[in-house]
């Protein structure tokens, strides 16, 4: 049963908290944890980045693999969590493609490493699993916006292990009852992002060209996907609200309910940086396994949670473009 006001999150660890989502989920869990346990391979040393939450103090930073049986024996017995919000992965398309061995090591196997940690040390703790708009792939049955019960047929090596880290984390809930839940993230960004992801690689090379004289090509990669987008403010109030209220055993996608063209989304970022740059398509940022449309529906999260999105596609461009990340 879930509480009138929510379960309470009490001590909260946090995997993959140094990477981009989990410096923006660490101050937002701050109010309502009552303590912070961060896992990362290595700490957060860069200088702050404008627009990204500052990393609260007195967070307890634990270092190190997530492949390593012993480290994370370690750390669940040393953090005793009541909640756990998985983010940890290898989250790059081409990264998890170019290596499927490690994508499968660390987005699989080292999930079932801390499962099998959090059921054996017992406490009860509700478990938050980072999944993917990419698991839906694409097939003749879908109609957007994709709900829950959509056919799942990944395309891509890391959808697929994003769909593995789903079955193999609602069968540990079947199994022993560790209260799992799911969320399958659509595209997110925000100040912060690394420019080796869309949106903030189409903002560092139209903000590259601002000055240069009409006409000038702008690389690019297919403009005909369409993708349902959040700030990374509302993916992560998503998060911490179906940590309170999502059902044990349950997928939600975190989604908007809108879509853009990467086409729509070029012409929005060229008409903010002053660009009269020309997109040119360029093979090697072509994918052919890109699906041609994700748009999530987000009514179950909704109607769970009473979550709904703050912040515009307008908003994330122009947090982009403000944020010292190039």
């Amino acid at each position: 049963m879930i509480p009138p006001d929510g379960r309470p999150l009490g001590r909260v660890l946090v995997t993959g908290a140094a990477g981009f989502v989990g410096q923006w989920l660490l101050p937002a869990l701050t109010a309502n944890a009552s303590a912070l346990f961060a896992l990362a391979t290595d700490p957060v040393t860069a200088a702050p980045i404008p627009g990204v939450p500052a990393v609260p103090q007195g967070v307890t930073w634990l270092l190190g693999d997530l492949r390593d049986e012993t480290y994370v024996s370690r750390v669940v017995a040393t953090a005793r969590p009541d909640t756990v919000i998985h983010l940890a992965a290898i989250s790059h398309l081409p990264t998890a493609a170019a290596n499927p061995a490690l994508a499968w090591d660390v987005n699989v196997t080292a999930t079932a490493r801390l499962l099998f940690e959090l059921e054996r040390h017992g406490g009860d703790p509700t478990v938050l699993i980072v999944g993917s708009a990419e698991q839906y792939g694409r097939d003749a049955s879908h109609v957007m916006p994709l709900a829950e019960q959509a056919i799942q047929v990944p395309r891509t090596v890391y959808a697929a292990t994003k769909a593995a880290q789903e079955v193999l984390a609602l069968q540990a809930w079947r199994a022993s009852g560790l209260r799992v839940i799911v969320a399958r993230s659509f595209n997110h960004s925000g100040a912060g992002q690394p420019p080796r992801f869309l949106l903030p690689a189409l903002v560092q090379r139209a903000r590259a060209l601002a000055t240069a004289p009409a006409g000038t090509p702008m690389p690019v990669g297919n403009r005909s996907p369409v993708r349902d987008f959040l700030h990374v403010s509302d993916v992560v109030a998503g998060y911490i609200s179906l940590c309170q209220r999502g059902m044990p055993g349950e997928a939600y996608n975190v989604a908007s309910g809108t879509g853009w063209s990467v086409q729509q989304i070029l012409e929005k970022v060229l008409a903010r940086t002053g660009s009269r740059a020309v997109p040119t398509e360029d093979p090697t940022l072509v994918r052919p396994v890109d699906v041609p449309v994700l748009i999530g529906d987000p009514r179950k999260l909704q109607h769970a949670t009473a979550w709904r999105a703050q912040r515009s596609l307008d908003d994330i461009i122009e947090d982009l473009i403000h944020a010292a990340t190039f």
